[in-house]
C-alpha cells in the first residue's frame, strides 16, 4: 500500500481485521473446502486493467501477478503466523557482509512458458528493465539500494553495474548501504525475469512471458483475461503456488456492489468466483440475513493504519504540543463508526504505526488515549503551546473515494469539541496526489490515509511514511515529518540483517516517532471478500489483508 500508490489510495477506508486481542481472533467466514485440480477460476473485479508488466506492478506477491510471474523469494503466508520470506525462483539469499552484498541461487531447470531457460541474466535483465522511464510506475524500494542514479534501463545499451551474474545460476546484488531486509524486497514484482532483450513493447503486459503456472491465454482490454496453463511450470519447483485451476478468468470493469449481489445469489459461474473488490459496510450488513452468503464471507485479521496526518511543516501544527492535542481530540470510536457502521466490522482502534501481522510489532499506546477522545485534555495542550482559545481555518483535505468525506466529518466533528475549528477539501484522486504527494509547497494541514505495507516488514510501514526523503515528489509522507535523528534510526534498523533484532529497532522507531506525534493513528482497518461456493482455499493470513490468490482452487 507502496502496491505503494495502489494501496495508499485503495486501501482508504479498507476493512481490515484486529489481530488476537480484543476481538474473536478467528476470522469469520469459511475458506471452503479443500480444492482439486481442475476447473475455471472467476476472479471479478472492479478495475479495467490487469497489470502484468511486473516492472509497472504493485501487486502484492501473493496476488494477480504471481500467478504469472515468480519473482526471486516469495511469500509463505498462514492464518495465526507471521508471513516468512521463502524461497521462489532462488534462494532467501545470503550476504556475506552484513547486508551489503546479497547473493541469490536460481533452482535446476527453471523454463519460461516459451520452453526457454530462466538464467540469472533474464533476473537482471528484468530488474534493469523497471529503470526505464517507459516502464515507471511499479514498486522502486531497490532503485536507490542499486545506486541507480541518472540510469535509465537496459534498452540504451547499458547494464547496472550493481547486479552481476557470474554464471546462469548466480546473481548478486551489491548495494549502496547495507539492508537486512533485501530477501522480501527480491519479492516484489521488478524481480520477475523477464527474458533478456525483450519487453520492450508498450503492451508487453497482454502477452508477458510466463514463468509462474499460468500464461496470458485472451486478453480483451477492459473486458476480460484468461489464463491458462504454462507447460513449462514445474509445481515440484514452487513452493508458494498451488496452480490448482486449469485456467484463471479475470472478469474487469466489474460493478462491487454488484459483484456481491451476484455473488451472494451464487448461481451458474459465480459458484466458481471470488471478488477482488472488498465487501462494502452496508452490503456486510445485507450479508447477515442470508446464512449462505455471511458463511462465504472472509475477514482478514490484519490490515492498514487509518491515521489523521498533520502537516508538521506548517504553523500552528509545527508546534509540538499542538500535535499532541490531536491524540486526545480525536474521537477513534466515531471515526469507527463513519468507516463501517460498527467498530467490529471498521476493526480496532489503532495507537501505533506498525500494523498488526508484522512480526516484531509492539503494542503500546503512548498517550493512554480513550477511544471516544478527551477534548479537556485537548484544549490543556493548546493553552499550554500558546493557543487558550484553540486554533482555527485549519484545511483538511481528503481523496473522496470510500466514504472519506463521512469520516472527515467525524473527525471534524471531534475536533470542534477541543476548539479545533477544520474545514473539509474533497478531491479527486489526482487532484489529491497532486496536493499532497505531489507538491513541494502543499497548502493543507491535515489528510486522511491508511497504509498497509508492501512487504511483511515494519520497515515498509516506517520508511515510506515517516523518512524525510520521502517528503514531495510522489512520496507518501504526506505529515512532512523530518527528524534527522529519526532518518538516522530507519537507516540503521534497515542495516540490521537479523529479523529479531531488526524488529526491536523499528518497535522504538515507532515509539519515537509517536513521541512527535506527526499522526494521529485511528484504526487498524479490516478488509471482508466474499467467494462463490465451489471456491476452496480461500483464506486470508494474518498478512497482507487479502485472499492468498496463488492458493485458491475449485472444490469438487
Amino acid at each position: 500500500m507502496s502496491s505503494k500508490k495502489f494501496l495508499a489510495i485503495v486501501l482508504i477506508g479498507a476493512l481490515g481485521a484486529p489481530a488476537c486481542g480484543a476481538n474473536d481472533p478467528k476470522a469469520p467466514g469459511d475458506a471452503g473446502a479443500k480444492p482439486g485440480k481442475g476447473g475455471t477460476l472467476r476472479i471479478l473485479s472492479e478495475s479495467r486493467t490487469l497489470n502484468l508488466d511486473p516492472a509497472k506492478s504493485q501487486s502484492l506477491a501473493i496476488t494477480s501477478l504471481g500467478l504469472v510471474h515468480r519473482r526471486l523469494t516469495g511469500w509463505q503466508n498462514a492464518v495465526g503466523r507471521p508471513a516468512k520470506v521463502v524461497p521462489d525462483l532462488a534462494d532467501t539469499g545470503k550476504t556475506p557482509d552484513g547486508g551489503k552484498t546479497w547473493t541469490f541461487v536460481l533452482q535446476d531447470g527453471l523454463k519460461f512458458s516459451d520452453g526457454t531457460p530462466i538464467t540469472s541474466a533474464d533476473v537482471k535483465w528484468g530488474v534493469e528493465r523497471s529503470f526505464a522511464p517507459a516502464f515507471g510506475g511499479g514498486l522502486g524500494y531497490h532503485k536507490d539500494l542499486l545506486g541507480g542514479g541518472d540510469y535509465k534501463g537496459p534498452f540504451e545499451g547499458r547494464e547496472l553495474d550493481s547486479i552481476e551474474t557470474p554464471d546462469p545460476k548466480t546473481i548478486t546484488f551489491k548495494l549502496t548501504r547495507p539492508y537486512g531486509d533485501w530477501p522480501w524486497i527480491a519479492s516484489t514484482p521488478a524481480f520477475a525475469p523477464v527474458p533478456k532483450g525483450k519487453g520492450a513493447e508498450a503492451d508487453y503486459h497482454e502477452r508477458a512471458v510466463a514463468s509462474g503456472p499460468y500464461q496470458v491465454g485472451t486478453y480483451t482490454k477492459g473486458v476480460e483475461v484468461e489464463l491458462t496453463r504454462n507447460p513449462h511450470w514445474d509445481p515440484a519447483k514452487d513452493q508458494v503456488r498451488g496452480g490448482l485451476p486449469d485456467e484463471v478468468v479475470f472478469q474487469l470493469g466489474q460493478d462491487a456492489s454488484v459483484v456481491s449481489q451476484r455473488l451472494a445469489a451464487d448461481s451458474g459461474d459465480d459458484r466458481f468466483a471470488f471478488g477482488s473488490s472488498f465487501v462494502s459496510p452496508a452490503q456486510l450488513a445485507q450479508l447477515q440475513a442470508n446464512p449462505s452468503a455471511k458463511s462465504r464471507v472472509v475477514t482478514s485479521k490484519s490490515g492498514a493504519v487509518a491515521y489523521l496526518a498533520l502537516n508538521t511543516q506548517k504553523a500552528p501544527l509545527n508546534n509540538l504540543k499542538v500535535r499532541q492535542a490531536f491524540q486526545y481530540a480525536v474521537n477513534k470510536s466515531a471515526y469507527q463508526i463513519a468507516s463501517a457502521g460498527t467498530a467490529q466490522l471498521a476493526g480496532d482502534t489503532a495507537s501505533t504505526l506498525i500494523t498488526q501481522g508484522i512480526e516484531g510489532r509492539e503494542q503500546f499506546d503512548l498517550y493512554q488515549t480513550k477511544p471516544e477522545g478527551d477534548p479537556e485534555k485537548a484544549k490543556a495542550l493548546l493553552a499550554e503551546a500558546g493557543f487558550p482559545g484553540g486554533v482555527e481555518n485549519l484545511a483538511l483535505v481528503l481523496n473522496k473515494s470510500n466514504n472519506q468525506t463521512e469520516k472527515a466529518e467525524a473527525v471534524q466533528a471531534a475536533l470542534a469539541r477541543a476548539n479545533i475549528k477544520v474545514t473539509i477539501r474533497s478531491l479527486e484522486a489526482d487532484a489529491y496526489e497532486t496536493e499532497t504527494n505531489l507538491s513541494e509547497n502543499p497548502n493543507y494541514d491535515l489528510t486522511l490515509s491508511s497504509w498497509q505495507p508492501d512487504f511483511p516488514s515494519a520497515n515498509a510501514n516506517i520508511q515510506p511514511l515517516f523518512a524525510s526523503s520521502e517528503i514531495g515528489k510522489g512520496g507518501y509522507n504526506t505529515s512532512r515529518y523530518s527528524n534527522p535523528e529519526v532518518d538516522r534510526l530507519i537507516e540503521e534498523a534497515q542495516s540490521t540483517v537479523d529479523a529479531a533484532e531488526a524488529g526491536k529497532k523499528w518497535a522504538a522507531i515507532d515509539r519515537r516517532i509517536m513521541q512527535d506525534s506527526p499522526v494521529v493513528p485511528l484504526i487498524y482497518t479490516r478488509n471482508s471478500f466474499i467467494r462463490g461456493s465451489q471456491v476452496g482455499n480461500f483464506f486470508i493470513a494474518d498478512f497482507p489483508a487479502y485472499p492468498n490468490y496463488l492458493q485458491v482452487g475449485i472444490s469438487k
